[in-house]
């Protein structure tokens, strides 16, 4: 292996003939002769932005120095960084440079840099060639095994970094680069493509031994969604698996903000008011614009704000194994705040304090979790009870209004409460009823289809454009309480029993 700082005015590669300057573009080589700058010079403007645009003949180096620029640019990428011979050979990485062996990534070839450029971090001038802001993610020093003009491997040591790469030309400017050695930390797990979420069970009373095991969170009564971050790019994921992210464009800035971090989150989109309260109905209809145009639109005029609540994966750690605990503080120390997404508090005690601002603030009513509890993917688990503010009422399922999005899904759901034989009106279910309630109740509702009405008691309203259903779907509703004649008040959709 050859050490990059050994010097010689013409370097030979590894076919034993002189080597020759990667260029840019048609994926011409540029002779030793040539001007190694000039295609760097020709893209900026001293006067106009502030990188290092050197006049002086190129310095001498050691060969062995290696820079990765985090840059904001029109679409994040990493430029990783490489000096050799006077200046810094370069590649833009949109994912970063990849964790293990089992993945390759794209590195696009760009132009070589001046060394200076390796101490640069600042604002490019939007406008200008490669605006935005540009950190130092990580530099060191590096060892040459191979260099040529279509493979360049490298061991680089840095302070993040540390590993064998291949950097190996597939066409023209398009290169790809591959992690030789196996990851990092030996405890290193991939990202997986989707997790199912967790779920606590419904309960009417704060848990008997809350003084000391339990925190606390407020029920948002919002979409659940769970946000994939990889390589700069977030990904939002219903609780089904279903990508969401054209729904919610707001959300993809998510992804820059974390950077070069992998991980997933777990938690719930809402519509938020004037007076900063969940608004079903602004959600509702989020969940229900379709085309670019309409999103857009709704996205301007509902915005959505994720609340995050629990970590599931981290940089190669899966994190459902930690407890409760141990996630929130890694949750609330990867910089989750932003215009559109937030951590908001877990609340410890005994839960009285926090029910009480449930109440006060027009919400459904608090999660306990288990402060030792492990994250249980699909699970309905004991570990998380859902307090609500409002009465739990058992129903069965006598109708359903569909969405009039042609979805075939459910917008509403018409519902009964049993006296002996018979199935008397209840009410109509309107809220709570997320995109992943409707997704689930659509093939079930659809299979126990019947002409006539199933209520016996107390007549349904107006059945224009209702669908019949056998009654035989058992489900879980909270209410306001009941009207005089005794119907639930404003009921809303908790889960199928």
């Amino acid at each position: 292996m050859n050490r990059a700082g050994e010097s010689s005015p013409v370097r030979t590669g590894v076919s034993g003939g002189p080597a020759k300057r990667m260029g840019r573009g048609s994926g011409e080589l540029a002779a030793e002769g040539d001007d190694k700058l000039a295609t760097y010079r020709q893209r900026r403007d001293p006067n106009r932005t502030p990188e290092p645009i050197p006049t002086d003949p190129l310095p001498e180096g050691n060969d062995d120095t290696f820079v990765i620029q985090e840059h904001h640019a029109r679409r994040l990428h990493w430029d990783v960084r490489l000096e050799r011979d006077g200046v810094l050979v370069s590649w833009a990485v949109p994912k970063g440079l990849p964790p293990d062996p089992k993945t390759n990534h794209l590195a696009v070839h760009t132009e070589d840099h001046p060394l200076e450029y390796a101490a640069f971090e600042g604002e490019i001038p939007r406008g200008e060639y490669g605006g935005g802001q540009m950190f130092i993610w990580d530099r060191g020093h590096y060892d040459v095994e191979k260099w040529t003009d279509r493979e360049v491997k490298v061991i680089l040591h840095g302070s993040r970094v540390e590993g064998r790469y291949v950097f190996f030309r597939v066409r023209d400017t398009d290169w790809m680069v591959h992690r030789m050695d196996p990851p990092q930390d030996p405890g290193w797990v991939p990202i997986p493509g989707h997790i199912s979420p967790m779920h606590g069970r419904p309960d009417n009373v704060l848990p008997a031994d809350r003084d000391q095991h339990w925190a606390y969170e407020m029920v948002w009564s919002g979409e659940r969604a769970l946000v994939r971050v990889e390589g700069g790019r977030a990904q939002v994921l219903r609780s089904d698996g279903t990508d969401v992210t054209a729904t919610y464009p707001e959300l993809r800035a998510l992804g820059p903000a974390l950077g070069i971090r992998r991980c997933i989150v777990d938690g719930e989109i809402v519509v938020l008011d004037r007076t900063g309260r969940p608004n079903a109905g602004s959600l509702r209809s989020r969940q229900e614009a379709l085309g670019s145009a309409a999103v857009r639109r709704a996205a301007a005029e509902s915005p959505v704000t994720y609340f995050a609540y629990d970590l599931l994966h981290l940089d190669g750690t899966d994190t459902t194994l930690l407890p409760y605990t141990e996630r929130r503080v890694l949750l609330e120390g990867i910089g989750l705040r932003g215009p559109h997404w937030e951590v908001p508090p877990a609340i410890p005690g005994d839960g009285t304090e926090a029910l009480a601002a449930s109440r006060s603030l027009g919400l459904a009513g608090v999660v306990a979790k288990r402060s030792d509890s492990t994250y249980e993917p699909g699970r309905r688990s004991p570990s998380w009870r859902v307090i609500s503010n409002h009465p739990l009422h058992e129903v069965m399922i006598g109708g359903w209004i569909p969405s009039p999005d042609g979805s075939g899904e459910p917008r509403a759901l018409l519902v009964g409460e049993t006296t002996g034989n018979d199935l008397r009106y209840a009410g109509t279910v309107r809220t709570g009823l997320t995109a992943t309630a409707r997704a689930e109740l659509a093939p079930l509702l659809r299979r126990l289809s019947r002409r006539t009405s199933p209520f016996t008691i107390t007549a349904a309203p107006d059945a224009a454009g209702v669908e019949w259903v056998r009654p035989t779907l058992a489900a879980q509703v909270s209410s306001d309480g009941r009207t005089a004649t005794g119907r639930l008040r404003r009921p809303s959709w908790c889960r199928l029993l």
